[in-house]
């Protein structure tokens, strides 16, 4: 990957194809977006930008506090540095908090938004979430970064770690023995930052540019309530329901959410199509 000094940081970073760009953000697992880059649906029309977040892999690890403002901050400064005055934004999980804060701060950088089951833990199932994950947290504490980050996914995958470790080794390699070596930037800097970051119905009702939000169909409780919030709350909002996934949908199963983002950036083009 390439690198870019932005914000006093140098964040990693790889741009793939042609056309109008396309900013992916991740969360837990860095290299989370890969299996969409050789989807034809998005590879074959779209500029796709993928980064490491600051914390994330070989960009700059600065200490905490780190919050979804500053990564928003991070993702315009780079899309600056690239040269792209504006873009479409895709997050998955808390890296979809990092596009619905740069939607909201930077609304002229920002042509369309994709949040991919949005990590939102003020909703009523947050702190079901939190309880659940409790085994995770103790791991981490104990010292144990990969039992934490076993425990973690397979909360959120809704599923056990043996299954849920099996569709990562298959579509991303060597992606989980790198969420452990980022286990202190999740654990220790992302999830209090996301804990502590406010995005109500207000916020909400300020984001003002075309919204997508894809849930998978067999997802957890949490990410359900967050695409009602979304459905209630932002005012020009699509969905699109991806069957056979939980909350690591484009990892399980890329053409279909590659085909549902394709559709709906397709029908907000830059060029007004």
């Amino acid at each position: 990957m390439k690198r870019a000094q932005v914000n006093g940081v140098e964040l990693e970073y790889e741009v793939v194809g042609s056309g109008e760009p396309v900013l992916l953000i991740s969360p837990v697992i860095a290299d989370g977006f890969l299996p969409l880059l050789s989807e034809p649906a998005l590879a074959d029309r779209y500029q796709l930008i993928r980064y490491h977040k600051r914390g994330w892999v070989g960009s700059t690890h600065t200490p905490p506090p780190v919050s979804i403002a500053t990564h928003a901050t991070d993702a315009a400064a780079l899309l600056e540095r690239l040269g792209v005055p504006r873009a479409h934004i895709a997050g998955h999980s808390s890296g979809a908090a990092v596009g619905a804060q740069l939607a909201l701060d930077r609304p002229d950088t920002v042509q369309t938004l994709a949040l991919l089951e949005l990590s939102l833990l003020s909703v009523p199932s947050g702190e079901a979430f939190f309880q659940q994950a409790g085994p995770a947290f103790e791991a981490y504490e104990s010292g144990d970064h990969e039992g934490a980050i076993a425990a973690f996914m397979s909360v959120v995958g809704g599923v056990d770690w043996a299954t849920c470790r099996a569709v990562v080794d298959e579509r991303l390699p060597g992606a989980v023995a790198q969420a452990v070596k980022d286990a202190d930037t999740f654990f220790g800097i992302e999830l209090p930052a996301l804990a502590e970051w406010a995005f109500g119905p207000a916020d909400a009702a300020g984001i003002q540019c075309p919204v997508l939000s894809v849930l998978g169909a067999e997802t957890q409780p949490l990410w359900v309530q967050v695409a009602a919030f979304l459905r209630s709350s932002v005012p020009h909002v699509e969905e699109r329901v991806v069957d056979g996934v939980g909350h690591l949908l484009h990892v399980q199963r890329p053409e279909p959410v590659a085909r549902a983002m394709a559709e709906f950036l397709g029908g907000h083009s830059m060029a007004g199509g």
